[in-house]
């Protein structure tokens, strides 16, 4: 093992280091994409029923979930936490590490008791292989006497020996030892949702065995079955728990984070080992020296790019603010503004295609939308927000008095090892929106095919090419697929590294980024144990859904659907917003964007908004909590470095992220600008496939003509905020923009069109008229 793990860490956190790094070999095995030859070659050289990669679920899953738990035990130790603090609180907390081990142990072994492809038990006794020899048998009987082929396999049996009711006792140890974990590594606000929810779960529960569910109020009651009422009856749901593929402890969540995210998570971690953020904010500094903003904007520049890598908004503030802000600082930027922009820009890093982070890949699952849509659809909010950020760093520096700085200090010339830097950032970065918005039928169908000998077979005007090269059918299996996009990315990062001076002499320092990924990984399933609770409790009390439905049915009394009312929509889309940055406070995004929309997902589709949209608006907002007071951890971090209030520092950056308040609202009513079918599609059974004036298809001039509205109601905003465009805003003047920016946006094609024309001539009018009209002025250092 390398030095850079072996040092200087103590012996808990080495070895978890080794297991984090032992947890990434096995899943890049298992996300390694589809080599033409190699699965054969495998079998011709193992026999059959050996893989080395795509490894099954039943297996994968409790394996990895047990060593994820080791990993969590070690490095975050309640034990080690509490040293010192008495001989009951250590023991305590040596209690508290045995525990999580010890129900991982126990769940993982209970999933492959439960789990009818499985059945442990039944292995080990011999049952199972009889039940299936017998179940097999009995189906080549019945296809003889009706003259079928005879099978050769039959469907999994329900298993016979289980845990039977020992389920209860573990499944709710091991939810308490979880979640009491996840306090110690993300903190209380994401368990005490988790709490509450499952607490409301358990009340529900009783009273309906109490009680009875007649003439209940349906929030008062869980029915778990019918008369005479049983706990026992429960069992089924307790197994849910467990095996279910959807709403597991080893569901779904484990499935998108080992089968989609985990490349992402490895790239991420081998780029903190580069030297690239330094030479991105040189470049970025390049870029913009010629603007009023400079630093401010170079820390837009350089934000936006590091963070769609990073995908977190603190790791991005405190990897690229502490070079941007000082720079901002010593420009004469003051300390609130310039902490609130990289806040902002950092934050803004989770909507930047085209790699989003966790959030953006959970959100694809959800929505069952491919991840490479989901990148189209960011690409116009994130133009609009980036663009207003600049427009905050404008305004800001004409109302400072700050000039462009032009000349290039000697530190941020781009030298030959600054543009390696920048090769080993940008390629990743390039092959993975090469392999994503490649449509794998499109592979082989060029023009260019018959120079590789490619024959075209059409098909009702669509093209498949067949006897691919071995180098262009690797290419189209790994086309489109996510997974494989950050595997081949993660590759060539490594590759590239080896390029770089600093790692030729240090090569250890790549195995210590991977084994960090590994423990990354850890702590992040814990974090989804905690939302599993919540995905299991609100699918058992069904509590989302009756939300929605009496939402919806009053709102539909009202006359509150898409196109009917649109201040009904307002309002539920705006106590959406409320929740979604109430329950994100504190936490990272993954959870607070998955609590909310799974409470209010529903609702929101039920009132005529498209699933995706609805789920793009609860993103935009959980991401908008990291840099909403009053607390606001991307805001706080960058206070840390500016060392001024960190309350001032949230509202300035609310004040310069405004927009990504304002985006979800706008792309509501107007989800065309989200540039994909899916963001037009009706989410209500019965009625057209798109929604009303959608035919799934985009239309350029139309939306041209879109979005250039919502620019100029961004500009209007921004300098709403900045109380100065060219000279200080008046209070009229500062109202009177605020009305604009909201009717440049109504969907009364009268009213835009009036508020446009008169849009204009005010800032014309600003722009060319004298000082009069404009109020008193605003403090230059406000």
């Amino acid at each position: 093992m390398t030095d850079d793990i072996l040092a200087p860490r103590g012996l808990a956190q080495r070895i978890a280091l080794v297991l984090g790094l032992v947890l990434v070999i096995i899943g890049l095995l298992n996300t390694l994409p589809s080599i033409p030859g190699l699965d054969k070659a495998v079998t011709r050289i193992f026999g059959d029923g050996v893989v080395i990669r795509r490894f099954s679920y039943e297996y994968l899953f409790p394996l990895t979930f047990v060593m994820m738990m080791i990993v969590v035990a070690l490095e975050h130790s309640f034990a080690r936490a509490w040293r010192g603090r008495g001989a009951l609180k250590h023991g305590l907390g040596l209690a508290m590490d045995i525990a999580l081990v010890t129900m991982a142990v126990v769940i993982a072994a209970s999933y492959l008791i439960e789990i009818d492809s499985v059945c442990l038990i039944d292995r080990i006794t011999g049952e199972r292989q009889a039940l299936i020899a017998k179940a097999l048998q009995e189906e080549i009987e019945f296809a003889e006497m009706m003259g079928l082929p005879a099978p050769t396999s039959v469907d999994d049996p329900s298993c016979i020996r289980t845990l039977g009711l020992w389920i209860f006792p573990v499944v709710a140890c091991a939810i308490a030892v979880f979640l009491g974990y996840n306090v110690r590594v993300w903190g209380f606000p994401l368990v005490a949702v988790a709490i509450l929810v499952a607490s409301y779960t358990l009340l529900t529960v009783l009273i309906w065995y109490v009680f009875g569910a007649d003439d209940m109020n349906k929030y008062m009651v869980t029915k778990l079955g019918g008369e005479p009422r049983q706990l026992l009856d429960g069992r089924p749901n307790m197994q849910d728990i467990l095996v279910n593929n959807a709403q597991g402890l080893l569901g779904r969540f484990m499935n998108i984070l080992l089968n989609t995210v985990f490349p992402y998570i490895v790239l991420g971690s081998l780029f903190g080992v580069s030297a690239g953020g330094r030479s991105l904010i040189k470049i970025a500094f390049l870029w913009t020296r010629k603007l009023r903003g400079g630093p401010a904007h170079a820390a837009i520049v350089s934000s936006a790019m590091f963070g769609t890598i990073s995908g977190g908004p603190v790791v991005n503030v405190l990897s690229t603010g502490v070079l941007t802000i000082p720079m901002m600082l010593k420009r004469g930027f003051n300390k609130a503004f310039a902490g609130g922009i990289e806040a902002a820009a950092s934050s803004g890093g989770q909507i930047m295609p085209p790699v989003m982070g966790v959030a953006a890949f959970v959100l694809s699952a959800m929505t069952v939308v491919p991840y490479r849509e989901v990148i189209i659809a960011a690409i116009l909010p994130a133009v609009a927000y980036f663009g207003c950020l600049f427009l905050s760093v404008v305004f800001q520096a004409r109302k400072q008095g700050i000039e462009a700085v032009g000349e290039v200090p000697a530190d941020m010339r781009l030298t030959g090892e600054d543009r390696l830097h920048l090769v080993m950032i940008f390629a990743p970065i390039f092959l993975i929106l090469v392999l994503l918005i490649t449509p794998k039928e499109a592979v082989g169908c060029g023009p260019l095919a018959g120079l590789w000998g490619i024959e075209q077979v059409f098909d009702s005007g669509n093209c498949r090419a067949v006897n691919l090269p071995w180098l262009l059918e690797l290419f189209q299996n790994s086309a489109g697929d996510a997974g494989s996009a950050g595997w081949w990315a993660t590759a060539l990062l490594v590759i590239l590294f080896f390029l770089d001076r600093e790692i030729r002499r240090r090569p250890g320092k790549i195995v210590t980024a991977l084994a960090e990924a590994g423990t990354l990984l850890s702590r992040l399933y814990l974090m989804f144990l905690a939302v599993s609770v919540i995905d299991f409790c609100l699918n058992l009390t069904g509590l989302s859904n009756y939300i929605a439905v009496d939402i919806i049915g009053w709102l539909r009394g009202s006359g509150g659907m898409i196109g009917e009312n649109g201040l009904f929509l307002f309002v539920a889309l705006a106590a959406t917003m409320v929740m979604a940055i109430l329950l994100g406070m504190g936490m990272p995004t993954v959870p607070a964007y998955l609590n909310v929309a799974l409470l209010m997902g529903p609702m929101l589709a039920g009132l005529g908004i498209a699933q995706f949209t609805a789920h793009m608006f609860i993103f935009y907002f959980a991401v908008a909590s990291a840099i909403t007071p009053p607390v606001a951890i991307a805001a706080f971090a960058a206070a840390s470095i500016t060392k001024a209030d960190p309350m001032r520092t949230g509202v300035a950056s609310v004040r310069a992220g405004i927009v990504i308040f304002v985006t979800p609202f706008i792309f509501a009513y107007y989800p065309e600008l989200l540039l994909i079918e899916a963001a037009q599609l009706n989410p209500l059974p019965g009625g057209d496939r798109y929604l009303p004036g959608m035919d799934g298809s985009i239309h350029p001039l139309a939306l041209a003509l879109v979005f250039a509205r919502v620019l100029l109601a961004l500009y209007l905003i921004a300098s709403v905020l900045a109380r100065f465009e060219t000279r200080p805003l008046g209070r009229g003047e500062l109202i009177l923009r605020l009305a604009l920016a909201v009717l440049v946006l109504a969907k009364s094609p009268l009213i835009s069109v009036a508020a446009v024309i008169a849009s204009l001539a005010l800032l014309a009018w600003h722009r060319m008229g004298p000082g009069r009209g404009s109020g008193r002025l605003v403090e230059q250092t406000g």
